[in-house]
């Protein structure tokens, strides 16, 4: 654990460096110390003495700002404000990993086991239209490869869809 105390307009004393290696090694329980930066402004401003601290650990930055007649009290404050960041970015982190994780695990064994399978069910309205209505209702979904729809002339359903080209439609219509 780095640590560096800097002073403005107050002088950092050995009672308050002692005073905050203690406080600030309630933070080394949540990281591999030797990768911590810690950076502590002292200051006075008026009657009120303030406190800033900054906690650097691999990408993650972490700050706490506290005034209070009391430098000590400041501090304090600090410190539980930098621990509830630290829970909140820790446990933010984890769920995201088990989120990951169980996403995984569940695509996974589907991928592998299921083959020749119907595995996913889309429904769609089908409306009566003409082919060119038909190709300018597809031309609006952008994401969509195809639409089916009953053709006005035949009264049957017929499917439009895009060429890999990207700029033609193919239709597909029944014989009978």
């Amino acid at each position: 654990m780095n640590i560096k105390i800097t002073g403005k307009e107050l002088k950092a004393t050995e009672a308050i460096k002692d005073y905050l290696e203690k406080k600030l090694s309630r933070l080394e329980k949540y990281f591999e110390t030797e990768d911590l930066d810690i950076q502590v402004m002292i200051k006075v401003e008026r009657e009120l003495q303030i406190a800033d601290i900054s906690v650097s650990y691999k990408g993650d930055n972490f700050k706490a700002v506290t005034e209070n007649k009391d430098l000590y009290a400041s501090i304090d404050e600090d410190i539980d404000i930098l621990e509830r960041q630290i829970r909140k970015a820790k446990t933010k982190k984890e769920r995201m990993n088990k989120d990951e994780s169980l996403r995984v695990k569940e695509i996974a064994p589907e991928v592998h086991e299921i083959e020749g399978e119907v595995i996913k069910t889309t429904y769609y309205e089908i409306k009566p239209m003409s082919i060119e209505d038909a190709k300018l209702a597809l031309e609006e979904r952008k994401t969509s490869q195809f639409l089916a729809f009953i053709d006005i002339d035949t009264n049957k359903v017929n499917v439009i869809y895009r060429l890999k080209d990207g700029k033609n439609f193919g239709l597909s219509e029944p014989e009978a």
